[in-house]
């Protein structure tokens, strides 16, 4: 079966993306990609086991943003290589904390499919993140030498996030789950001082990702939580480079709970050997300028596997035209930015 994709110019062109409204398969028996899946939805309604060893991805990220520090959590498997982190950024100083690391040929387990709504957990040595759903939130514990993690991350009644499907072809093929602008109450313990989390001071954001990729990939990711210039709430999401010359998009804006899909590919314009200079990010519906104040790097190089991730942490200034007309504005919304690129 062929996987009708429309081959696109890369960046500022506009896309028809079909809305899935009820539950659907990612893959199809023989493990190549349903086409009904290719679209995007506003709850995790993809089933995506992935049949077959090789070259599956699967994750589940989670960063947590409170008034002085930035804690995430990681857990990743991907047949070969599996791992599992916490870090913890002090944000007065961006002093890093980093424990975990990857483990090579692990066994499965770890890592479900998307909507069953079961414990993902994963341990390296000393080192323990598990993510467990419990109604409309998920709660979060990590453990590690020097980190202790115990979070409730929840959303607001109508909540909506993105899940969206990336075809590069009937055998390569990304579910991604996007969400932002929930919130965290807890403790988080670090070197023995234990630091309060609380609802109205932070602001969780959520990365889940299944699929097949090839070889190589690139992309870019930025993410955003705050107010417009009117006082509502709103969330963005940006994504790009993997997605071009598809039908897909990583892009959206929540207004106090409700998801506008931005369905249109946008430049991303930004200087790799100065990270801290600001980055602009335009379509035919968006201009946004992002104003970095950290960059962080990881890099793991080890000739045929490579995964190198270049970070800035900052803020988001601009404007979004909705399909309605109606224009967004913002200044100063708190976020990231990212360039990742993968060679496994």
């Amino acid at each position: 079966m062929r996987l009708p994709v429309k081959q696109i110019p890369p960046a500022g062109e506009r896309v028809t993306e079909r809305e899935i409204t009820a539950p659907v398969d990612l893959c199809l028996p023989s493990g190549r990609l349903n086409p009904d899946a290719v679209g995007w939805t506003r709850t995790a309604l993809h089933r995506t086991g992935l049949p077959g060893w090789g070259r599956n991805k699967r994750f589940e990220y989670w960063s947590i943003v409170t008034p002085t520090a930035i804690v995430s959590l990681n857990i990743s498997h991907h047949d070969y290589r599996a791992n599992v982190s916490i870090s913890y950024i002090d944000r007065s100083t961006y002093a890093e904390i980093t424990q975990g690391g990857n483990t090579w040929l692990p066994g499965g387990g770890g890592l479900g499919s998307a909507t069953t709504g079961e414990p993902m957990e994963a341990r390296r040595g000393n080192v323990l993140v598990r993510m467990t759903p419990r109604g409309t939130g998920t709660v979060l514990h990590a453990e590690s030498e020097r980190i202790r993690v115990d979070l409730t991350v929840t959303g607001e009644p109508g909540h909506e996030s993105m899940g969206v499907v990336v075809p590069w072809s009937a055998k390569a093929f990304q579910y991604t789950k996007k969400d932002n602008g929930l919130t965290a109450k807890g403790v988080i313990v670090v070197d023995g001082v234990s630091h309060r989390v609380e609802a109205d001071e932070s602001t969780a954001v959520h990365d889940r990702g299944r699929g097949r990729w090839p070889y190589f990939t690139l992309w870019n990711w930025g993410a955003g939580h705050g107010q417009d210039t009117l006082g509502r709430r709103i969330g963005l999401q940006f994504g790009g480079k993997w997605t071009d010359g598809t039908p897909s998009t990583e892009n959206w804006i929540r207004i106090e709970g409700r998801l506008h899909k931005i369905s249109s590919h946008l430049a991303w314009d930004y200087d790799p050997a100065h990270w801290l200079e600001p980055w602009t990010l335009t379509g035919p519906d968006v201009d946004v300028v992002f104003a970095p104040e950290h960059h962080r790097r990881h890099l793991f190089d080890r000739w045929v596997v490579k995964s190198r991730g270049d970070t800035c942490y900052g803020t988001y200034t601009g404007r979004i035209t909705l399909a309605t007309g109606e224009v967004v504005a913002f200044a100063n919304v708190f976020g990231h930015v990212e360039e990742v690129e993968r060679r496994w």
